[in-house]
């Protein structure tokens, strides 16, 4: 359980950790939390040669309320967004989210921008960010860019971030109402199924994960929903439901119309 040998390097600015990723290419990983990362390298599925510490980057741990958005520093922690009266307040369902992930010591180390950037299948933040119509901010040697959050996610641990770019905020518009509904893994508090739902006016926006190796929006549900159908039993229409050894497609795909059912209620 210890890691292959690496190089550490501790950055002040974000040029600076996207000129060390420029430099270093596949050989270096971007280390804010650690929660994903590191557990990777002990096993040696993961093995860097650079690790470059973003976490002293003045400004990325910041909430501020700019306009209609809240706008979240990338290496706020979950525990932050769990605390602030802000998130509480405006995106509600942000703070229901951090409140579900791992343990103490995990809220209070683990970050919200490393969570998308590393895209696990069964983590919670990517249902919330899919449902909030969300934009994440990332800069790279080309400079900065917003991706909205329904193109960001391609697959298992897999986004639209270029090699050289970093994710430096997240912008979610201000949420009047939503609820986020999860079903976890016994040890992990993963979701083996997890549900955000937001009201708009009298239709909703449905973001799912831990039900395929994609996160994804809904849609089925929100247009059964707006045309006053059973919506939750379009949880899983078109949609490719995993199978492990937490659960099979077929309680998989159940679970997913339970816990929609359950957010939409909420």
């Amino acid at each position: 359980m210890i890691p292959a040998k690496f190089e550490y390097m501790k950055v002040s600015s974000v040029g600076e950790a996207v000129d060390l990723l420029e430099k270093h290419g596949f050989d270096a990983k971007i280390l804010s939390g650690g929660h994903s990362l590191l557990p990777a390298m002990k096993l040696r599925l993961n093995r860097p040669e650079v690790l470059i510490d973003i976490t002293g980057i003045s400004g990325m741990d910041s909430i501020t309320e700019q306009g209609d958005e809240i706008v979240i520093g990338a290496n706020c922690t979950h525990s932050q967004l769990l605390r602030s009266e802000l998130v509480q307040k405006q995106v509600n369902i942000l703070a229901q989210a951090a409140d579900t992930v791992g343990d103490v010591q995990v809220r209070n180390k683990g970050t919200i921008g490393g969570s998308l950037a590393h895209a696990d299948p069964s983590a919670d933040y990517p249902a919330v960010v899919l449902a909030c119509d969300a934009v994440i901010v990332a800069e790279g040697k080309n400079g900065s860019r917003e991706i909205a959050a329904t193109d960001f996610f391609e697959g298992i641990f897999t986004t639209t971030l270029n090699d050289d770019e970093i994710i430096t905020a997240i912008r979610f518009p201000k949420i009047a109402k939503g609820n986020y509904q999860k079903f976890y893994q016994s040890a992990s508090r993963f979701a083996v199924v997890g549900v955000a739902v937001v009201r708009d006016g009298d239709s909703v926006k449905v973001g799912v994960t831990g039900v395929s190796d994609t996160p994804y929006r809904a849609t089925a549900v929100e247009e059964a929903y707006a045309g006053n159908g059973d919506a939750a039993e379009h949880a899983v229409d078109d949609i490719e439901v995993m199978s492990d050894h937490f659960a099979d497609v077929e309680y998989r795909s159940h679970l997913a119309k339970v816990m929609v059912k359950r957010a939409l209620e909420a």
